[in-house]
Order: C-alpha cells, then structure tokens, then sequence
C-alpha cells in the first residue's frame, strides 16, 4: 500500500494554517508550533549577528582563553541532540577534541565520563530550569575546578542565564526572546542552539559565515514557501514507522528529527535514528516498503557517495516505498517517483553545520503534519504525560547511601 494512498481527509498546509484566525489556531493546538517552525529563517539571522557583537565576541573570547584542552557540550533531550550536531564542527574549528555528554550521564557518572583534566563545559538548554541543568554546573563547580563553562541557552530568566553571574569561570550567552518556544517541543530553539553552538571558535566573526547563515535562511524559507505542501501530504499518509539518517553532525539532526516525530505523535509513530552506514547492522531488518525513511544528505561528496550507495540499496530492496531527501544537488537516480526531494539550491555550504538547520526543519515539518493527521495537537500532544520543562526532581549526592538526596531527605518516587 502506498504511503500517500487511502488518505480520507483534506488538508492544509502551511499558508491556510498560518492564514486562520488566532482563536482558531489555539483551538485547534498548534499556534506556537507553526509560528516557531516559521520564524526560523527570521532568527537564525538575529542568532548570527548577536555573535557578531562586539560584546559577544569579547565573551566568548574570555571562555575560549586560554584554549581548553578538552570541551564538552551537555544538555538533556533535545539539548544533547544539538550538542552531537556542533561537536564534529566545533572540532575542527578549535582543533581540540569535542564531544556530547548527556547532563544525566554527568549528573550520575562525571567522575568517569569527563575526559581528564580541565577544559570547557557548554551547557545548552532552551529553558536553562531543567533539574540536571543547575545539577551538574553546580557538582563541576564545586568538585571540578579545572573546567570552566559557557551555557547557551534562550532564556534570560533562567537558571543558566542567572544563578552563576558572580562565578568567574562561568559565562552565559542568552539568545534572542523569540528563541524561547512556548510550545512543548522544541523548535526554533533547537536550530538557533545550533547555530550559535557552530559559530563559536571564531567561525562567526569570519567573513563567509554570515552569507552562509543567509543561504541557509533562504533555502528554509524557499522549503516553507514551495514545499511545505509536498511534505504535508506526506505527513497525511499512511505510515507508523518513520527511520531518520544522517552522518557525521547530521546523526543529531536526525536524532531530533525521530524525537519531534515521536513526542508530536505521541508515540503513535515509532521512530529511529541511524547513520546511513549502520542501518545495514540490523536495523534495516526493521524497515518494510512502508516506512518513511527521511535521508539527509552530507555536502561531502566521498561521504554522499556512501549515502546514494544506502539508497540505492533500499530501493532495490524496496524498503521505504516513500522518502524525503534533502540536500543540495540531489542525483537524479536516488529519487523515486513518490520521493519528495527538497534540494537545498543555492546553499553552496562550506561546513557541515549549516545544512543542518535545514535538515532539522524539514524533521519538524513531517511531524507537524503527522501530528495533525493523527488528530493531535503540535502544541501539547502528549497532555499528562511531558511538561515543557522537565519536573523537578530529587539531586542526590554522589556517594549519598540510596533513598537520600543531597540535603539527606528522602526521596519518593
């Protein structure tokens, strides 16, 4: 059966949807999610020429001096998923080794899971309130002296922004408002916690980056102006698998590709994130000519060539009988007749970070859609079960005997 067919229902796509009243946008739960995918483009400017002010520069060069030795991106959810997409480019750009940690797994393990010695700690977070957020500056402050930290994050109001000002080895870096999603998922803070990850390492004062931030910006809007009904109908087909790939930086994007799909959808759409290389390591015996398989494409072309190999291979399979690619210069061959190929004309990328903007929109879009297919609500489509920020919950002190938090109370389930 194909992935488009037995659809019951009209739909709209993001021109009707943007063009109804508010009273119909809320009651109807989507308001802030359609608003927060649209504004991307607009901000990812307002992002890009924030690192540009002198100020900005002046701080980050603070953070950055001496060079670390080490840097760690962390977060949690979404959060972590931004941090794999910055480390490969942030390496480079540094030339220092970079690498995620998950805040949980520093909250729990930091003792075994920060590389030795000191370095740099970027924290990322939307909120910047998440329980493990504050948990782990406040366990490196007092028991990692040799590290310093730099959160990014979209509030201005919130811990990161403003519980450590007075500390000298801490420095916060707070993106425009409109960043701030009041959406349950994260949208436009994700990409823009992106991108201000990428330009750190003097990328952002350097003459192409602005152009290319630009580019991007145009190729996303060009997407929601030509395509966005394309992709809602593939939204409104009839699917409950869905396998993001990506290499390299582009696994996190494809990693908050699968999470948008999942929490939009409730959980209606089982998801997976893979790089085209592993999914022949087993996960591929999970697709059948059925499942959406959404490919985003690398700028390099050794690395595209092993990705068109995957491609080619699926086809020949006929595993995944619907795709979205996208990328720049898409061949020909790789692209079915029921594919939707949003090629990224014009991007001309010189890194492997600013593509990723573009591939995570595109995420967001099919999952908008789906959720709306599936009767659900972008804005809170799983009620009762997730919160905006994470509920607060018991910190415990390493070495505490279980059952005890870090003040030595009981904790309860």
């Amino acid at each position: 059966m194909s992935i488009l067919g037995n659809k019951t229902k009209a739909f709209d796509g993001f021109a009707a949807l943007a063009a109804a009243s508010p009273e119909a946008q809320r009651e109807r739960g989507y308001a802030d999610t359609l608003r927060e995918i649209l504004q991307q483009p607009a901000t990812w400017q307002a992002t890009a020429a924030l690192l540009r002010e002198p100020s900005t520069q002046a701080q980050l060069r603070a953070v950055l001096t001496p060079r670390p030795a080490h840097v760690v991106l962390t977060g949690s959810g979404s959060s972590i998923y931004a941090g794999e997409c910055i480390a490969p480019d942030l390496q480079q750009a540094l030339g220092v080794p970079v690498q995620a940690i998950a805040a949980g797994t520093l909250l729990t393990h930091w003792r075994s899971a920060l590389p030795p010695g000191g370095g740099l700690l970027i924290s990322i977070a939307r909120s910047g309130d998440s329980p493990e957020s504050a948990g782990v500056v406040d366990q490196l402050l007092a028991h990692a002296p040799d590290w310093r930290h730099l959160a990014i994050t979209c509030n201005a109001n919130g811990k990161l922004a403003t519980q450590y000002r007075g500390e000298s080895r801490y420095g916060a870096l707070v993106l425009d408002e409109r960043t701030n999603d009041r959406s349950l998922v994260m949208t436009s803070s994700f990409t823009n916690l992106v991108l201000a990850g990428s330009g750190l390492g003097g990328r952002a004062d350097g003459a192409s980056w602005p152009d290319g931030v630009r580019r991007v910006a145009g190729c996303v809007q060009h997407m929601f102006d030509t395509q966005a009904d394309a992709l809602a109908a593939v939204g409104y087909g009839s699917f409950d698998q869905a396998v993001f790939l990506g290499s390299g930086g582009a696994l996190g994007a494809a990693r908050e590709a699968a999470l948008k799909m999942l929490e939009m959808t409730g959980g209606r759409v089982s998801t997976m994130a893979e790089t085209f290389l592993g999914l022949r390591h087993g996960p591929m015996s999970s697709l059948d000519e059925d499942t959406l398989v959404v490919a985003f494409l690398s700028p390099d072309p050794a690395v595209r060539a092993y990705e068109y190999d995957l491609l080619r291979e699926l086809s020949r399979k006929r595993l995944g009988q619907v795709r979205v690619l996208v990328g720049e210069g898409i061949a020909e061959d790789v692209i079915g007749a029921q594919d939707v190929a949003v090629d990224l004309q014009g991007l001309h990328a010189g890194d492997d970070a600013l593509p990723l903007l573009a591939d995570v929109a595109v995420g967001q879009t099919l999952a908008f859609f789906r959720c709306l297919a599936l009767g659900g609500k972008p804005d809170a489509p799983a009620q009762g079960v997730l919160t905006r920020v994470v509920e607060s919950f018991a910190l415990h002190a390493a070495g505490a005997p279980p059952g005890q938090s870090a003040q030595g109370e009981e904790s309860v389930a």
